[in-house]
């Protein structure tokens, strides 16, 4: 057993690295990354002993059974400090669920469930059906979230090249039309902090355009924040046509394309968008890498299930997502078949 978990863990580490040389947008990488640490875990655990294994199961029963209390907290202090809006309520609501689930799975393997005696007891082997077929949803939902967020953590704190050429900054709303927000604030400091580790300064681009609660362009108030930062006015281009993140990049892509010389560019937003904005990269052609501006703790887990949401609503993702989704549903689905 030792031995296949080592070779395991050997072969979805080499397929992590080359996918992650060749694309780390890539969404396959994000299973290479969570079966690597899977096997790998395992691994070590099994040369360690049966205890270390037992510890590590308990444990894992132990965050299931926090993480919907977490979420549903996290979902209030969201309420309370972000206002009303889904957006900031989808914590609340995946703690809710993951929760139901929990229950759910509880109830279906407490109950006889599907058996040879199905019409003596036809209601409780009904409830046991869609609790067994609710909470395997739910399972396999917060196991995809989990793999989705493992490679999201992991560009963050993985080594990067230092040398750029431009910095692309995401903009982000402007309260009362002109004044910087904190999210905003946080992707200029650290586009800053980029800047000046750099041994040849990069030509920094705001990017954002004039919403129409707006007095300024984002990329205007963006500049005037790096200006008063000490970043020479000569190492900034605006880019302020864009209304999205999609257009962010492609509008800036332009910028560097008509210039001449070296292209290596690197993309700040915030931590937790990382990911999303690597793969509309890769749709337009523009190669970078990317760099996370901190996020405050209690924001972060409604930020990244907006992100998991939009990246799992693209068609591709969607029908492997079902299809993972049917495929663990089949034994229960067989079995109903076979009544």
């Amino acid at each position: 057993m030792d031995t296949f978990l080592f070779w395991g863990a050997l072969l979805f580490w080499a397929l992590l690295i080359i996918g992650f040389i060749r694309d780390r947008s890539r969404y396959r990488n994000c299973y290479y990354l969570f079966f690597a640490l899977v096997f790998s875990v395992f691994a070590l655990a099994w040369i360690a002993g049966d205890s270390v294994i037992t510890f590590i199961l308990l444990m894992i029963i132990i965050t299931l059974l926090i993480v919907p209390f977490f979420l549903i907290a996290n979902g209030v202090l969201m309420f309370i400090r972000e206002g009303h809006s889904l957006a900031n309520m989808l914590s609340f609501i995946f703690g809710l669920l993951i929760g139901a689930g929990e229950v759910a799975t509880f109830i279906a393997v407490t109950l006889p469930g599907i058996s040879p005696d199905w019409s003596a007891n036809p209601q409780l082997a009904n409830l046991s059906v869609i609790s067994l077929f609710f909470g395997v949803s739910v399972i396999y939902i917060s196991i995809v979230f989990v793999v989705f967020m493992l490679y999201c953590i992991f560009l963050q704190i993985i080594p990067r090249k230092r040398d750029f050429d431009y910095v692309i900054i995401h903009g982000a709303g402007l309260l009362d039309g002109d004044r910087m927000s904190k999210l905003l604030s946080d992707r200029l400091d650290k586009a800053i902090e980029v800047y000046r580790k750099d041994p040849t300064p990069p030509i920094m681009i705001p990017s954002g355009g004039k919403g129409s609660d707006e007095k300024i362009s984002e990329a205007e108030a963006m500049e005037k924040y790096l200006l008063e930062k000490g970043i020479p006015a000569e190492n900034i281009i605006k880019e302020d046509r864009s209304t999205t993140t999609f257009e962010n990049l492609k509008y800036s892509k332009e910028i560097i394309d008509a210039r001449e010389g070296n292209k290596y560019t690197v993309l700040v937003t915030s931590n937790y968008h990382v990911y999303r904005a690597l793969r509309y990269c890769r749709r337009i052609g523009l190669k970078c890498t990317g760099v996370g501006s901190h996020t405050a703790f209690y924001y972060w887990p409604s930020a990244l299930i907006r992100e998991f949401i939009a990246v799992h609503a693209e068609k591709k993702h969607f029908i492997i997502l079902v299809a993972g989704w049917l495929l663990c549903m089949m034994p229960l689905i067989l079995s109903l078949l076979a009544k």
